[in-house]
């Protein structure tokens, strides 16, 4: 969890502080800590005296900013003039010029888009003309000849070369923030291991935000906790309309043989019924190649093993309408998605989409993410960032992919929303 604030003295036992305080994202391949620990902003306007982020794990960045596929996401998906495409396009741009102040490993390789049947040119139409309407620079469709040129192994009917597209060390990113916070504010700390908000208890105006390793007074709070945003949001006492649900993603690392038929990065034409990007190729800053994510529902909403359970997480998960919901509507999904988590063939079938000659051997097992999807009643996918105000509280109870590309967007406007909802200045 994350605070931030101006003491104020001493009062019995408890830590006092005038604060904001921000609960770091947990699980799955997008943004986690490195959101919220941006709400705390390095530039005007100046935060409260005493800045505090405290986050519950050993590090930042040890759930979803530390799981999720570190590409820097062009903005070209995402429905005109939604939060997505604004905050991803012009949150972009600002992640690459920080990249490049602060020596964070990154490359701009840009990606293909790739359509292997006929049945899906219609919506790759409408994913560039999206991109057209997002402002995205200098996306162009491309013939299969053209794909061949850029990815040699790959086998599409047509695509779309996106080369504004990128890698990056999104852990890296996220230190560079708590770097930067604790420079130029040294009255800024990032506390890490066991910093967990388990409570909040109103106190008059203020709020008092229980952890396990001591209490902190606050007058507003900021709340961002992904895999337990909901939870959190009702904890202080919100009742949101949406439930997280959290959907896995296994990777698969390729073998060196594996490495040499992948270039840069290629993606499938999305299905348009779901917010998941499909099983896709990505070459990692850090060197590698990995292919993946499939999307799984999990019984433990920071499972990332395979057999991982909670029942209390699974029946909250089932007691609400709208998992029913979504599962009737989406069940043939469902059980493609677990046959291919258990079956490396099948996996390698749908990479093989991509890449025909891809071989058995070329697979390795690789690690996993875990994703917060917020669900409606009505079992929909809430598709947008879903940022709300609750008297002394803003909760931020949807923000998946691409958060953490846009996180430094995401995060000033949020820092905008806290000066003009907590009179802050």
């Amino acid at each position: 969890m994350t605070v931030l604030g101006c003491a104020r003295g001493a009062r019995e036992n408890t830590t006092i502080h005038h604060t904001w305080s921000i609960e770091p994202r947990e699980g799955q391949f997008d943004v986690g800590d490195t959101l919220s620990i941006r709400i705390i902003r390095t530039e005007s306007p100046t935060p409260p005296t005493t800045s505090e982020v405290l986050e519950k794990e050993d590090h930042v960045a040890a759930h979803q900013t530390g799981h999720n596929s570190g590409v820097i996401h062009s903005g070209i998906y995402y429905k005109p003039n939604s939060y997505k495409a604004s905050l991803c396009v012009s949150g972009r741009r600002e992640l690459v010029t920080f990249a490049k102040e602060h020596n964070i490993p990154h490359d701009i390789c840009g990606k293909v888009i790739v359509a292997t049947r006929e049945s899906e040119l219609q919506h790759m139409n409408k994913v560039f003309s999206n991109g057209l309407a997002n402002g995205i620079e200098g996306i162009e469709k491309i013939s299969s000849q053209q794909i061949k040129e850029i990815e040699p192994h790959c086998t599409g009917i047509e695509g779309i070369w996106v080369p504004c597209t990128g890698i990056i060390d999104f852990p890296a990113v996220t230190r560079k923030y708590q770097e930067l916070i604790e420079a130029k504010f040294p009255q800024s700390k990032v506390l890490t291991g066991g910093y967990e908000a388990t409570g909040f208890e109103q106190q008059g105006d203020d709020t008092l935000i229980v952890t396990p390793k001591g209490n902190f007074l606050a007058n507003k709070v900021i709340t961002c906790a992904g895999l337990q945003a909901d939870r959190m949001a009702r904890k202080a006492g919100a009742e949101p309309d949406v439930s997280i649900i959290g959907f896995r993603g296994d990777y698969y690392d390729l073998s060196e043989k594996g490495m040499s038929k992948v270039r840069n990065l290629i993606y499938p034409v999305p299905n348009p019924e779901f917010p998941f990007l499909g099983v896709h190729f990505t070459r990692m800053i850090g060197g590698g190649v990995e292919c993946g994510p499939n999307a799984v529902f999990v019984f433990k909403r920071e499972g990332y093993g395979k057999t991982d359970f909670s029942l209390r997480d699974t029946a909250e998960a089932f007691g609400f309408k709208g998992t029913w919901k979504f599962f009737f509507k989406h069940w043939r999904f469902g059980i493609d998605e677990y046959q291919r988590a258990f079956s490396k063939k099948l996996f390698l079938d749908q990479l093989k989409r991509l890449i025909p000659d891809l071989q058995m051997d070329d697979l390795q097992p690789g690690r996993a993410g875990v994703r917060a999807m917020a669900l409606g009643g009505d079992g929909a996918m809430i598709d947008d960032f879903k940022i709300e105000h609750n008297g002394n509280f803003i909760h931020v109870l949807n923000a998946p992919s691409p958060a953490a590309t846009a996180s430094l967007a995401i995060g000033n406007a949020i820092a905008d929303m806290a000066v003009t909802r907590f009179g802050y200045n």
